[in-house]
């Protein structure tokens, strides 16, 4: 049923439905029940549920030009528009805190006093702060700036600056860094150790370091383009963003950078960067969710589960309970000018290297390849030392070789603590997808070596020698003859 209230037009009110209390009794102004022997009733009361409904005026006795009722004076609004705002590009700062006299101001926020301050928001957002001694390091997506703590700068006539401290001062005069370089939108990717600290610009796909001497690019030192290209994946229009995250191996003295990009079925990037070295020294085979380092120790994350690195009761090569073989690849190119035959492979280090992938540059497609894109030789596998041996009524890799003293090696022999093996060529095997150079009279198994001006290498552990077990490797070396031509 509908209710008629009649007003007079000169005269504001309100109109609104009162609430009902515990007992039954309607609420008037939040405060008072009305009894219904003063004419209060229920609001489910069916006499008259119209009474249920009351009209506030503006204006004592209804009556025109009387007095007007307002809000009156409300306590920290300083705006009419009660909707909140999100300023990306700002900051803002509570009442202080101090536990040990019992002061508890974090939820005090005066508009009287300057509590804000903002940096230039063609930066993009603020994406994190670092609290360095008394200055506050910010990292907006495009920019990387410092603020001045408790304290703010004077500047003389002469252009130098003098920082002063001020009772009123919390964040001071804010200067940026020098380059064009932020964080982007992955502060995951921060890590830091001593003065130096790593991030990630994922909008330009460079790896940077923050330290004495300003920003520098430390993805420039022999992986440029390998950054360029990984980084630009981990954001993907349809999937979403992936992660890049960073931390500082405080075990090993590294900065290890996980590239997760979220595309599916894309793989992972995981390595590290040595200050010593100046460079990119490692990939790994682990996919942290987290990482971090405590009290000398290093730790990561995944599957909700936490895991210790570096650890003597872990095989070497382990990550998160499944164990990979370690690799290492080169490029062997002595005499780059000269045309080659690489005949065979030695090297120097522990037992248990075999040789993955021996291959000689690509060269363009010849008449006699057809279709073929490409043409490169390479080499069969080379076992190991333990992996190869055999009697010669045995063959390599039955099983039952351990069973006679070996007197033959199908991999790598040993002489003098050098470990050296012939290359066989392999280039048959793989004729049809890539085929031998164009004009070859015999080519493949019938050759021993490779041609090439130089060659890409790929070494890992073995699966038979002293598995999990520690395994170096300092030097490798080809005996080569020059070519005559095809």
């Amino acid at each position: 049923m509908a209710a008629t209230i009649e007003v007079k037009y000169f005269n504001s009110f309100v109109l609104k439905k009162q609430p009902e209390n515990t007992t039954g009794e309607l609420v008037w102004n939040g405060s008072f029940g009305i009894p219904q022997a003063s004419g209060g009733f229920k609001r489910n009361n069916n006499i008259n549920p119209d009474k249920t409904w009351i009209v506030e005026e503006a204006r004592i006795r209804g009556g025109y030009n009387n007095t007007s009722t307002d809000y009156g004076v409300r306590a920290y609004l300083v705006e009419e528009e009660p909707n909140s705002s999100v300023r990306f590009n700002s900051m803002i700062y509570s009442g202080i805190y101090n536990s040990r006299t019992g002061i508890n101001q974090t939820n005090v926020f005066s508009v009287g006093e300057e509590i804000t301050k903002s940096l230039d928001p063609a930066n993009g957002s603020i994406q994190k702060l670092y609290a360095e001694d008394t200055n506050l390091i910010i990292f907006q997506e495009s920019k990387v700036s410092r603020a001045l703590i408790d304290k703010d700068a004077i500047y003389s006539a002469e252009g130098g600056g003098l920082p002063v401290s001020s009772f009123r001062t919390v964040i001071g005069q804010i200067v940026p860094y020098g380059g064009n370089y932020g964080i982007g939108t992955h502060p995951e990717s921060f890590a830091v150790y001593g003065y130096n600290k790593y991030f990630v610009d994922s909008n330009q796909a460079v790896v940077l370091r923050l330290g004495a001497n300003g920003i520098q690019e430390i993805s420039s030192t022999g992986m440029k383009s390998f950054f360029r290209r990984e980084i630009i994946n981990v954001d993907s229009p349809s999937f979403g963003k992936g992660k890049l995250i960073g931390s500082w191996d405080i075990f090993n003295k590294e900065y290890n950078l996980s590239i997760q990009p979220s595309t599916p079925n894309t793989v992972f990037k995981t390595l590290s960067y040595d200050e010593k070295a100046a460079g990119w020294i490692s990939f790994y085979n682990y996919k942290p969710s987290q990482s971090f380092s405590v009290r000398n120790r290093r730790y990561t994350t995944t599957s909700s589960k936490l895991y210790l690195h570096d650890s003597q009761n872990v095989q070497y090569g382990a990550f998160y309970g499944t164990l990979y073989p370690s690799s290492v690849k080169f490029v062997m190119n002595p005499r780059p000018s000269s045309q080659k035959v690489f005949n065979t492979i030695n090297y120097e280090g522990s037992n248990g290297w075999e040789v993955k992938s021996y291959q000689s540059d690509k060269t363009g497609a010849g008449t006699s390849i057809g279709t073929t894109q490409f043409a490169f030789d390479q080499t069969a596998k080379v076992l190991s030392f333990v992996e190869g041996a055999y009697d010669s009524a045995i063959p390599p890799n039955t099983g039952t070789a351990a069973t006679v003293q070996p007197i033959f090696r199908a991999g790598f022999d040993r002489k003098e603590n050098k470990y050296c093996a012939n290359l066989i060529n392999n280039t048959q095997a793989n004729f049809a997808t890539q085929g031998s150079i164009g004009g070859e009279v015999i080519y493949g198994t019938e050759i021993s070596g490779i041609k090439g001006f130089t060659t890409l290498v790929t070494m890992q552990t073995d699966n038979v020698t002293d598995v999990g077990g520690y395994k170096e490797l300092f030097v490798v070396s080809s005996n080569y003859t020059y070519s005559s031509g095809y």
